[in-house]
Parts: structure tokens; sequence; C-alpha cells
């Protein structure tokens, strides 16, 4: 069989805050939608704005980051995997489905509440890794000026 690929990449902003719980066995579930813009001139040549919104969960250290940091209107960089589910549905008996993207990294972007940059990025292995600005030797944010190349 040939390889395939089955690989999300979105920057968007919530819309609401995560949905976050916990499993029998402690597993941290967190599940949010993510809001996604494009912009396209209509025949008339006005430009119009097109919202998508995404299903996500993320799970284990993750998820709990997710808990703890991203909240209403944030703006998360995700990559991920697409998969759907499917189920009866207890009122009509239809096969209902639901396609949803599995978190495997997230970087925070934009703004905290206190103001400072934040940019923090976690993997479903549990490895984590952040950045903000760094500060040089005279306590300023470093400029694109001060790299070398």
């Amino acid at each position: 069989m040939a390889k395939s690929v089955n690989k999300v990449f979105l920057l968007g902003n919530l819309g609401k805050d995560p949905e976050v719980k916990y499993t029998p066995s402690g597993m941290c579930v967190a599940k949010f939608s993510l809001a996604t813009n494009e912009r396209q001139k209509d025949r008339d040549g006005n430009w119009q704005d097109k919202t998508e919104w995404h299903n996500l969960v993320a799970f284990n250290k993750t998820a709990e980051i997710v808990a703890e940091y991203v909240k209403k209107g944030s703006k998360v960089f995700v990559e991920g995997k697409l998969q759907t589910s499917s189920w009866d549905d207890r009122e009509s008996g239809q096969k209902r489905y639901r396609t949803e993207i599995i978190v495997n990294q997230l970087v925070m972007c934009g703004v905290r509440n206190g103001g400072e940059s934040s940019r923090g990025e976690e993997d479903q292995g549990g490895h984590s890794s952040s950045s903000a600005p760094t500060p040089n030797v005279h306590g300023a944010e470093i400029t694109d000026e001060d790299i070398p190349f």
C-alpha cells in the first residue's frame, strides 16, 4: 500500500474557553474550537471574510497546558491529524459523524494578560519548550538588528 499523510496545520483563535475533563484513569482531555479566517473578493470586487470553525482535542500534558494557559480569544498554532468518529443517535437512530483534529503540538501565540509576549510549545510526548523575548545585556528586548545574519 502506498504511504499516506494525515497532517493538519492551523493558526487561529479560540472561540470559547476549552472544555477540560479527566478520564477515570486520570488522563486530561481538552476540547476546544478554533476559528480560522479567510478573505476573498466577491464578484463585485468587495472583500468578504469567511470564518471556518475546527473542533480540536488535546490529551495528557498538552491538554493540561491548554487548560491552564489557553482561553477564549487566544491565538494558537496547532499541528495534528484528522480523526472521524461515528455513533448512532439515541433519539433518531441515525448514524452521526464528528471530525476532530487530534492535537500533537500546540504553540501559543500573541500576548498574555500581563502584556508580555508569549510562545510555548508542547507535544504529545510530554516535551515542552517556551520562548519569550530574550533581554540583551542592557535589559532591552533583542531586535532583528541584534541578529548577525
